[in-house]
Formats: C-alpha cells, structure tokens, sequence
C-alpha cells in the first residue's frame, strides 16, 4: 500500500510539473498530490458517503428532501462542514512563522503548502459541483476565483495571507448547521435561533470586519511589490480580493434579512416549543 502511495505521489508531482513550469509555481508539484486528494476525498464524501450515511442519520428528514437537487444539496453542505472545520484548524496552525511575517510578500513555510493544497482541492471541488449542479451565479464565482487565487501561493506569493484569509472559515459551520436545522424540521427553532445570533458574529467579525481589515494590508503589500510581479497578477489578486470582499457583504446583508424574515414574529422562541425527537 506504501508504495503504491509513493508512485502515485510521484505520478501526480511529474503531472504538475509542466503546469508549475508554465506560470512559475515552484511549490505547487511538491503539494500537487495533497491537492487531488482532497478533491477525491470531498467527491468521494460528496457522491457516496453522504447518501449513504444520510438516510441512516436522519431517515425522515433526508426522505424530504425534493429530488436530486435537494439531496445534493444536503451532500454539498455536510462536505462544506467538514471542509470548513478543516481549513479552520489548518489556518490557525499555520498563522505564525517568522519566514511569512518577515516576508509577507515572497515569504515561505511549508504548513502553507499544505494548507492551499486542500483550500484549492476543496474550491475545484466547488467550482466543478457549482458548475454541474448549477443553481446560484455567486458559488461559481466563488469557487473559480479562491482555485485561482490560493493556487498562485505556490509561486511562492502571498503566502503569508493564506491562512488569514481562509480563516474566514470559521463562520462556515454555523452557515451549514443553520440550513440543516431547516431540514431537520427545527426552523424557527431556539437551536436555530442561538446558532444564528452565532452565525451573524461570527461572520461579521471573521469575514467583515477581520476579512477588509486584512483586504486593506493585503493591498499594501501588493502595491509594495508592483514592479516585481506581473500586472495580470497583480489584476487577478486585486479583483479577486474586491468580488470576494463584495460577496461577504452581500451574503451577510442576504443572512440578515433570512433572519430578520424568519424570526419576526417570536425573536426569541421558548426551549419548550422545540421537540428534539422531530428532527429525525
């Protein structure tokens, strides 16, 4: 088994290689094969665990669940979970090394390979599902621009804002619990209710507040090193760091008036009106 990781790790690292050649990312055959495992793994967990597990975990719920677009879904939002507590957990262990605060720019440290290696995996994955099971323009986008701009670390550039950037993750596990409570029957519910206060500042701090305090520094530092990167580098980063900035916004303003919508009528619902045994 062993070595027959060790050949495919080698396969994939030679199959980068000629990508890596054409747009100079030196680090990107070394972490290639993190890279299309992950994106196996979230398929894998994608198109076959989670329809599997599902109608065990939550038969009734699931059953509910209207056609092959409600049930994908279900699956896109369990993989979002997982990769989300992931990235999380990857971003703050890689947030302090002296190679990338005292090289924000060009700087290097190979817990940052590692962690744009399954940030990227997961946002092809995205980008392929969002595409194939088209449903909302803002996803493609999403999922298009993070696989472009993360891959780029590889140069190495911006290495240093990986792990800040993509601790924006953090608000993503409340995003998901609160949509499986709609499904579980617990709309409206006081569960729903704490997990959206949570959700509401969570995002705020990590993806508003955090997210432009970090976008305003990022800027600098491109425009610090304008002479030595290329101009459609440089485009691609700024755009990409203003779509992004602006879909925060725009999901944040969408979050609050779901909210606002769905708890009008009692803010703060009693614990005794949620029965448990109805989420399954």
């Amino acid at each position: 088994m062993a070595s027959i990781l060790q050949e495919s790790d080698a396969f994939l690292r030679a199959l980068a290689q000629p990508l890596a050649s054409k747009f100079g990312l030196q680090y990107l055959p070394d972490h290639f094969p993190t890279l299309v495992y992950t994106a196996l793994l979230y398929t894998v967990l994608h198109v076959i665990i989670a329809p599997w597990l599902s109608p065990i975990v939550a038969p009734v719920s699931y059953a509910k669940l209207k056609g092959r677009r409600g049930r994908n879904n279900w699956h896109i939002h369990l993989v979002s979970l997982v990769n989300s507590v992931a990235l999380s957990w990857l971003s703050w262990k890689s947030l302090h090394h002296p190679d990338l605060e005292n090289d924000k720019a060009f700087g290097w440290h190979e817990s940052i390979g590692t962690l744009d290696a399954v940030a990227v995996g997961y946002f092809f994955w995205e980008f392929a599902d969002a595409v194939y099971n088209y449903t909302d323009f803002g996803f493609v986008m999403h999922g298009l621009i993070c696989t472009v701009l993360y891959s780029l670390t590889f140069r190495p550039f911006l290495g240093y804002y990986s792990p800040r950037f993509l601790l924006w993750e953090l608000s993503t596990p409340f995003l998901n619990i609160h949509w499986l409570l709609d499904k579980l029957d617990l709309t409206g519910s006081v569960y729903q209710y704490v997990n959206g206060v949570i959700l509401l500042g969570v995002f705020f701090s990590v993806r508003i507040v955090y997210g432009l305090y970090m976008s305003f520094y990022f800027m600098l530092t491109l425009r610090d090193v304008q002479n030595d990167v290329q101009p459609l580098y440089l485009v691609l980063l700024l755009v990409g760091n203003l779509i992004l900035n602006g879909l925060n916004l725009f999901w944040f303003y969408k979050m609050i008036a779901t909210l606002r919508k769905r708890f009008e009528v009692d803010v703060a619902p009693k614990l005794t009106d949620v029965k448990p045994g109805k989420a399954m």
